[in-house]
């Protein structure tokens, strides 16, 4: 057993890398179903559901084609529910989990509730482009064994400006992917770009709930590492990032690189000669980043969360660069 494994499993006593993830009941095979289910989970972001909704509803093939529903983890702050009505009429279901219980049991609960043979979990405040769902599914007739389509992504700010492209996929534009290798250090996916078919759930589970930051990217190389993925190379899909979202929350606290870990003890069991190694010294280094980043921004709290995290694991970096950033 490696030192890198060892000091990983010390630094998370309570993460069992080998736990399987959450079954998802199979539906009834006999049972018309529609091709899609989009699937839009929200909290506290239904000033952004409007327009979620209607670049849903622009491509909405009809009720017999794609099921469209909001599943609320319980939001306090809003009324998604009134946003539904308004837009959508009764065309998008609503349903309200009766107790908040985060982002990942909600994707999960997207996935129990869709009836489709391909499910969207499109967030709340992420929006889709004309021909996201034609383009999809032109390539799942072709393509029908595998089990995730993703195409390229404009990651906007609170006030719908592109800020950023992901195009790390493009390079596979039109094929299928069939290794994981870009996935061994970070994802190269985006949820809003990401439609993976119902039976894929069933048959290797949903996200990991150990898992928080990491979740989709666990999500994403497991399926790709099961089936390959099918890259489509244009931009079909907006990634909202702001101020108080989740990854935002979870960069802040150093949390985004302990679950980097979690999941690199996953991938560690997931896939053949993965680089266990490697991948703890691109957290480090990430975490370098981070902090300098956060320092620039003034915000001290945040730098002294990420000086607690490289000072029990590389307190020789520590002692480096701990000058720059706790002078003021």
């Amino acid at each position: 057993m490696s030192q890198v494994l060892l000091k990983l499993q010390a630094l998370h006593p309570d993460f069992d890398p080998a736990q399987a993830p959450p079954k998802i009941a199979p539906l009834d095979a006999q049972k018309s179903r529609p091709l899609w289910s989009v699937m839009i989970p929200t909290f506290n972001c239904a000033g952004y559901l409007e327009k979620t909704l209607r670049s849903v509803l622009e491509q909405d093939p009809g009720v017999d084609q794609m099921q469209i529903e909001v599943i609320d983890d319980c939001s306090t702050q809003d009324d998604p529910a009134e946003v539904v009505r308004r837009i959508a009429g009764d065309r998008v279901s609503f349903f309200q989990k009766p107790i908040n219980e985060g982002a990942i049991s909600n994707f999960n609960t997207c996935i129990e509730r869709s009836q489709g043979h391909l499910v969207h979990i499109l967030h709340g405040d992420d929006h889709v482009m004309p021909g996201f769902y034609s383009k999809i599914a032109e390539a799942h007739s072709c393509h029908p064994q595998v089990p995730i389509f993703a195409t390229l992504i404009d990651i906007i700010n609170e006030a719908g400006e592109v800020t950023a492209q992901r195009s790390d996929m493009r390079k596979y534009h039109q094929q299928v992917l069939n290794h994981c290798r870009d996935f061994r250090f970070s994802t190269c996916f985006q949820f809003a770009g990401v439609v993976i078919r119902r039976n894929f759930y069933e048959q290797h589970g949903g996200f990991n709930p150990l898992l928080v930051h990491c979740a989709d990217w666990e999500m994403w190389t497991r399926a790709t590492h099961f089936g390959g993925a099918y890259v489509i190379g244009e931009y079909l899909a907006a990634y909202r990032v702001f101020s108080t979202n989740d990854t935002s929350r979870l960069r802040r606290t150093a949390e985004n690189l302990r679950d980097q870990e979690r999941a690199a003890l996953v991938f560690s069991i997931l896939l053949p000669d993965y680089p266990l190694a490697k991948a703890s010294r691109k957290i480090i280094k990430r975490a370098k980043r981070q902090a300098a980043k956060f320092k620039r921004a003034d915000d001290i709290e945040a730098v002294h969360a990420h000086q607690r995290f490289l000072q029990e694991r590389a307190p020789s970096i520590w002692e480096t660069i701990k000058m720059n950033l706790l002078k003021t």
